[in-house]
C-alpha cells in the first residue's frame, strides 16, 4: 500500500465533471474549481448547479461537455444512483473519450466497484475506485482522505482532481474492490462510535452528567473518538441541521453487513449499532443529522436533551 501526500501539479487544463453537488460533492465541486480544474457540476437539485455556476463553475449541459472532460468524479448517494450515472438511460460512460476516467466516490460494495471497472473499461474508461472520508468540512476545504484503487493509469488521469480535492491519498491496489472494503471497515467503526458516543452521552446523564461535561471531559479522556469530538457538540447545542444524516447509516451498515455475510463473518456490534440507527429512522429522523440517534437513547430513558437556542 502507498501513502500520497497532495503534491502541486500543473491541472489547468484538465476538465472534469462532478456528478452529484449535495454536501460533500459541492465542497470537492468547490475545491477542483480553485485548483485551476475547468469544473462542470451537475445534480438533480438544479439550485445546486445554479449556486456552483455563480462562483465560477463551468456552465455547459452535461450531454455537451462529457465528451471532452478528462474526469468524471462521481459523488452521488449509493451503488444504484452510481450505476444510473455511468450506465443509466443518460449513461455517460458511453460518451466519455477513451482514456478518461470515472472516481467513483460513493460507499458501495467491493463487487460493484470491480463490476463497475469492468463495464468502463470496455468503453475504453479508466474506473478508480475511490471512496472518501473525512465530512463536509474537509470536503470543503480539500482535506478529504481517499482510499483508492485502480490501475496506474487511472491514478494518473486522475491525479490532478485528487490533488485538489484530498490531504491523504491511499493507493490500495492496482484494480477495484480494495479501496471499497476499506471504505466499508471504516464506516463499521465510525458508525459504531456515533452509536457508542450515543449511549455513553445518555448513559452518563442518567447519571446527573451533563451533555457539556461529557464532552469537555471525555474529548480529553482515552475514551474519546473522532465521531465523539466531531458529533457530540451538535447534540450539545441541540442542532441537528444535517452534515452527515441519520439515513447514510442503514445504507453504509447494510453494506458492511451484506459483506460479512458473504464472508460467513458475524458482526454483531455493527448489527446492534444498525438496529439504533433504523430506530432513529422510524422514529422520523431519517433527515436530521446523524447525532440524532441519541434522540432514541433519550426516549427510552426519558431524558431531556439540550435544544437550540431560539
Amino acid at each position: 500500500m502507498k501513502q500520497h501526500q497532495r503534491v502541486s501539479r500543473m491541472s489547468q487544463k484538465t476538465k472534469v465533471a462532478v456528478i452529484g453537488l449535495g454536501s460533500m460533492g459541492f465542497g470537492m465541486a468547490n475545491c477542483c474549481l480553485g485548483a485551476g480544474l475547468e469544473t462542470f457540476g451537475y445534480d438533480v437539485n438544479k439550485d445546486a448547479e445554479a449556486r456552483f455556476k455563480a462562483l465560477g463553475g463551468a456552465g455547459a449541459p452535461l450531454s455537451d461537455a462529457i465528451q471532452a472532460i478528462d474526469a468524471a468524479l462521481i459523488v452521488v448517494l449509493n451503488a444504484a444512483q452510481t450505476e444510473a450515472v455511468l450506465f443509466g438511460d443518460d449513461g455517460i460512460v458511453s460518451r466519455m473519450a477513451k482514456g478518461a476516467v470515472v472516481i467513483s466516490s460513493a460507499t458501495v460494495s467491493p463487487d460493484f466497484a470491480r463490476d463497475m471497472e469492468r463495464r468502463c473499461a470496455a468503453f475504453g474508461v479508466h474506473y478508480l475506485d475511490a471512496p472518501i472520508s473525512g465530512g463536509s468540512l474537509k470536503a470543503a476545504s480539500g482535506d478529504l482522505t481517499i482510499m483508492a484503487s485502480g490501475s496506474k493509469e487511472a491514478f494518473a488521469k486522475a491525479a490532478p482532481v485528487l490533488d485538489a480535492i484530498s490531504a491523504k491519498i491511499f493507493d490500495l491496489g492496482e484494480s477495484a474492490g480494495p479501496g471499497s472494503a476499506m471504505k466499508a471497515t471504516n464506516q463499521l467503526l465510525a458508525g459504531v462510535h456515533i452509536v457508542s458516543m450515543a449511549e455513553a452521552l445518555t448513559f452518563g446523564m442518567t447519571q446527573g452528567i451533563s451533555p457539556e461535561t461529557f464532552l469537555e471531559v471525555i474529548s480529553q479522556s482515552a475514551g474519546t473518538s473522532w465521531m465523539l469530538e466531531n458529533r457530540a457538540p451538535h447534540i450539545v447545542d441541540g442542532d441537528y441541521t444535517p452534515r452527515s444524516t441519520v439515513n447514510i447509516w442503514p445504507k453504509d451498515l447494510g453494506i458492511v453487513l451484506d459483506i460479512a455475510k458473504d464472508a460467513k463473518f458475524s458482526a454483531p456490534i455493527t448489527a446492534a449499532a444498525m438496529q439504533q440507527y433504523l430506530a432513529a429512522a422510524g422514529m422520523g429522523l431519517g433527515l436530521e443529522d446523524d447525532a440524532a440517534v441519541t434522540k432514541v437513547y433519550a426516549r427510552n430513558a426519558g431524558l431531556t436533551l439540550p435544544e437550540k437556542d431560539k
